[in-house]
């Protein structure tokens, strides 16, 4: 049953294609959902059986035009879909083996993250301006599209920008280093400026409505936090600020377990007046708690010696922690130089 609707699209001609682990709302129709009922879905942002699964109750009751009884009807049918059950670990580590490690483009800085960016979870990069966090977002926007063999994922790249700082000419000499073609890699990787943290919000629900249609491998936010910082000011809008981001950053899990992309985000840091000034490091990321809990994988970014940048494990589940250096050159990131 949970087959029928499987939208298993596959990626490319050849065997050992990726398979696509969701299930669109389209095959609630065969369940007995009306297609107008799904198009409120789709319009109040699930695009997807999981997404359905994974919503409460009252999240679904929020949908102008579902009542409750209906609500009740999709979770039912959601979670025969859907198993949300208990596993044993083994079967937990079979799942993880479909998991994809996108290459940085720098041996070393892979070798620290023990194959690459993960998919299917949120990688934050944070550090001062000039440590190389928009050159490494730019770089996954090409290795992505790169076959699973070569430290890619076969997939398209979608990238969300609050600064103003992507350069789709950089894209293109990156894409020459890696041989892609240039006009076919600039054409995989899906843009958008956000201008404040509400747009930068709605963008999130487009993204979904996109992911749902194409084979995506790669969401970037560059900066995550930038907009935060200037549409709340103040202590008094602290916590309105930080459940707004809460929010935001619940979106980017849900895209990520959804649609098993590698998220990645970028932060911004803050100086940190407690620390001496004397201390090796009295940066911290901005966000706090939040921030923290939500990312999988925390690397702080800081300056070494000429182009060279040195990343930390700053917080990760299972790797210790431990420095690499890389350097940031005209094609990317890329190995040290001495």
């Amino acid at each position: 049953q949970a087959q029928n609707g499987q939208d298993q699209q596959q990626v490319g001609e050849e065997e050992g294609a990726i398979a696509v682990s969701y299930t669109t709302l389209d095959s609630l129709q065969e369940q007995g959902i009306a297609a107008n009922d799904i198009q409120k879905l789709n319009d109040a942002g699930y695009f997807t059986v999981e997404s359905i699964a994974h919503a409460t109750s009252r999240k679904l009751t929020d949908v102008r035009g579902l009542s409750e009884a209906k609500v009740a009807k999709l979770k039912g049918i959601a979670k025969s879909l859907v198993p949300m059950d208990f596993k044993t670990a083994a079967d937990a580590l079979e799942d993880r083996r479909g998991i994809c490690m996108l290459t940085t483009g720098s041996m070393e800085l892979d070798k620290l993250l023990e194959g690459g960016i993960e998919s299917g979870s949120i990688t934050e990069f944070f550090g001062e301006f000039r440590t190389g966090k928009t050159q490494i977002c730019h770089t996954l926007c090409i290795t992505c599209q790169l076959a699973v063999s070569d430290g890619g994922a076969e997939g398209k790249a979608m990238y969300i920008d609050t600064e103003g700082s992507f350069r789709p000419k950089r894209l293109e000499e990156i894409a020459e280093r890696f041989g892609v073609d240039p006009a076919v890699a600039l054409e995989n990787v899906a843009y958008a400026r956000a201008h404040n943290s509400e747009h930068q919000m709605e963008l999130l629900r487009m993204a979904a409505a996109i992911m749902s249609q194409d084979r995506y491998a790669l969401l970037i936010v560059d900066s995550a936090t930038a907009l935060y910082r200037t549409d709340y000011s103040g202590r008094g809008e602290l916590s309105e600020r930080q459940m707004s981001m809460a929010q935001f950053l619940r979106q980017l899990t849900r895209l990520a377990e959804e649609f098993g992309v590698a998220v990645v985000i970028t932060n911004q840091v803050v100086a940190n007046p407690d620390g001496m000034s004397f201390a090796k490091d009295s940066t911290k990321p901005i966000g706090g708690n939040i921030i923290a809990h939500a990312s999988t994988t925390r690397l702080r970014l800081r300056k070494g010696r000429g182009d060279n940048r040195i990343c930390t494990v700053f917080d990760s589940p299972t790797l210790p922690e431990a420095d690499a250096q890389f350097a940031i050159s005209a094609k990317g990131v890329c190995d040290a130089t001495e």
